[in-house]
């Protein structure tokens, strides 16, 4: 979202660069469940992202994998 005007005029560089810190797989199923647009806008903490039903399945599903090296 750095580029897009909208969010330059909001959110300061600072601001822009805050980001949790998940794993690839849960990252993989965030942006399969929801476009860039969407996650800037609604799921924009670590709580929103957990509260959410159908992340909340993806995370479970995560938490059951085997780790991979």
């Amino acid at each position: 979202m750095h580029r897009r005007k909208g969010f330059r005029k909001r959110f300061s560089k600072e601001e822009l660069n805050v980001g949790v810190h998940i794993c690839r797989k849960c990252h993989k199923g965030v942006h399969a469940t929801y476009d860039e647009i969407t996650l800037a806008t609604r799921f924009d903490t670590l709580d929103k992202l957990l509260n959410d039903d159908a992340l909340a399945a993806h995370f479970r599903w995560v938490s059951k994998q085997r780790e991979s090296l």
